[in-house]
C-alpha cells in the first residue's frame, strides 16, 4: 500500500495558531491549536507556531499512522513576501519584523514551506477543492471582522508586482465615508464588515424605539452592546430595524461587487467568513441588484457561491499552497 501524503496547513492569528493535516482532496484529517505569543521575541512567536504544528502532527500520527508529510503552508497576517516567505511587519504580530518564517519552519520540519496572506490562500483552497472548483478565474472574499479578498487564475494566486495585490477590502466606494483602519476613507471594510454592521445597528436602535426592540433585547437591552450576530438573529426573527441595517449593508456589498465585476469579470465569486455565511442568505437580493451596478452586464451572470471552508479556511488554504505549487512545478 502506497504511503499517503498529507499536507500541514497553519493559520496564524494575533492570539492563536491553528494547524491541521489535509489530504490531497482537501479533507481536513485532524487539527489542533496553540496560543500565539505575539508580544514576545521573534523566537517566542516561532515557538508558538512550532507547538501548534507538532500538536497537529501528533494528532495525524494517531489518525493516519505512517503518513508522509508532503509539505507545509502557513497563512500569516501581512505585510509579507510570499516569494521569500519573509513576514515583514504585521501590526498584530509585533514579534516579527522581516522574519524568515518559511526558512525557519522548513529547517525544523525538513519539508518545503510556503507563506501567504490568509485571504489569498483561502481563495486557492476554494479554487482547487471548494466552491470555485472547475472555474478559471475565482474571486474570493472573506467577510467578517474585516474584509479580505484573493484572486486565483487557473489555479494560481495573483500576487501582483510586489506580492501584495488584491486588497479588495480596501477599495473605496465612498470617499466621504468613515476612516478605515488602513488610513483611507470609505473602504468597503469600514462600511460593511461585522463591526460596521454592529455600529450601524447601534445608531439606529438607539433612536428606533419599538422598531428596534428585538435587536435591543438580544443585546441585553443595551443598544451600545449590539453585535452583528444580534442583527442577523433579529432579522431572522422578523425585526424591521435589523432588516433595514442588512439591506443597507448588502446594497454596499452589491455596489462593491459591481466594481469587482467591471474590473476583473471573474468566472465565479465565492464568499466566506462569518458575514459571508449571512450574505449567502442575501445572495438572491444581491444578484437581482448587481446588473444595475455593472457596465459589463454579462459579468453579473457569474455565480455567487458560499465557500466550502469557513472556520477552517486558513488551515485548508495554507495546505492548498503545497498542492498548487506541486501542480505547477
Amino acid at each position: 500500500m502506497a504511503t499517503e501524503n498529507l499536507y500541514l496547513g497553519v493559520d496564524i492569528g494575533g492570539t492563536k495558531v491553528a494547524a491541521g493535516l489535509v489530504d490531497a482532496t482537501g479533507n481536513i484529517i485532524c487539527k489542533d491549536r496553540a496560543p500565539m505569543n505575539a508580544q514576545g521575541s521573534a523566537e517566542d512567536g516561532l515557538a508558538s507556531v512550532l507547538t501548534a504544528m507538532e500538536k497537529a502532527m501528533d494528532a495525524g500520527r494517531a489518525a493516519r499512522p505512517g503518513f508522509k508529510l508532503g509539505g507545509a503552508g502557513i497563512c500569516s497576517p501581512g505585510p509579507l513576501d510570499p516569494r521569500t516567505g519573509v513576514v515583514i511587519n504585521p501590526p498584530n504580530l509585533p514579534c516579527w519584523r522581516n522574519f524568515p518564517l518559511a526558512d525557519r519552519v522548513s529547517k525544523q520540519f525538513g519539508v518545503p514551506v510556503l507563506v501567504e496572506n490568509d485571504a489569498n490562500a483561502a481563495g486557492l483552497a476554494e479554487a482547487i477543492w471548494g466552491a470555485g472548483r472547475g472555474y478559471g478565474t475565482v474571486f474570493y472574499a472573506t467577510l467578517g471582522t474585516g474584509i479580505g479578498t484573493g484572486l486565483v487564475i487557473d489555479g494560481r494566486i495573483y500576487n501582483g508586482r510586489t506580492g501584495s495585490a488584491t486588497e479588495g477590502g480596501h477599495v473605496t466606494i465612498d470617499w466621504r465615508g468613515p476612516k478605515c483602519g488602513c488610513g483611507k476613507f470609505g473602504c468597503i471594510e469600514v462600511l460593511a464588515s461585522g463591526p460596521a454592521i454592529a455600529a450601524r445597528a447601534r445608531v439606529k436602535a438607539a433612536a428606533a424605539g419599538v422598531a428596534g426592540r428585538k435587536v435591543i433585547e438580544l443585546a441585553g437591552g443595551k443598544p451600545e452592546l449590539i453585535q452583528s450576530e444580534h442583527v442577523a438573529l433579529a432579522w431572522r426573527n422578523g425585526d424591521p430595524l435589523a432588516k433595514q441595517v442588512l439591506e443597507e449593508t448588502f446594497d454596499l456589498i452589491t455596489i462593491w461587487l459591481g466594481n469587482i465585476v467591471d474590473l476583473l469579470e471573474p468566472d465565479v465569486i465565492v464568499m466566506g467568513g462569518g458575514i459571508g455565511e449571512l450574505a449567502s442568505e442575501w445572495f438572491g437580493y444581491i444578484r437581482a441588484k448587481l446588473p444595475a451596478w455593472c457596465i459589463i452586464k454579462r459579468g453579473a451572470e457569474a455565480p455567487l457561491l458560499l465557500a466550502r471552508y469557513v472556520a477552517d479556511s486558513g488551515i485548508a488554504g495554507a495546505a492548498a499552497l503545497c498542492l498548487a505549487t506541486k501542480a505547477t512545478a
